[in-house]
């Protein structure tokens, strides 16, 4: 398991570090890119066609994605709950910066400054 999602953080330049921290894992990053993917995608398609009944679907596909990766991949828990939109612009600076090969970068600097608990030999 890893750290615990911390409290009293006030902005998402304060978030940025835990989330990426909390995203290690290959696999749970790809799960999590390809449910905020899908998401945009599925948004785009019902909006265009004023499917607004199926618009449920949109936040379920990424979550599914995103906590399969957090509780399978990871073995942590997301920090949704007490942070929703820093969780939720944090997906979308992921995928941003996955597509733009800037993703690494992050990764680097958060395997560098994780704490000595195992955490970075499993990635």
């Amino acid at each position: 398991m890893s750290e615990p999602v911390p409290r009293g953080l006030k902005t998402w330049r304060e978030f940025w570090p835990y989330y990426v921290r909390e995203h290690l894992n290959p696999v749970s990053r790809a799960l999590h890119v390809c449910g905020t993917a899908l998401s945009l995608i599925l948004l785009g398609v019902f909006v265009s066609q004023e499917q607004w009944a199926a618009l449920w679907i949109v936040p379920l596909c990424g979550y599914a994605f995103a906590w399969i990766g957090h509780f399978v991949f990871e073995k942590n828990r997301p920090a949704t709950f007490r942070y929703p939109f820093f969780s939720l612009a944090s997906d979308f600076v992921m995928l941003f910066k996955t597509l733009t090969f800037q993703m690494g970068k992050e990764i680097a600097q958060a395997r560098a400054a994780a704490p000595q608990d195992g955490k970075r030999d499993e990635i």
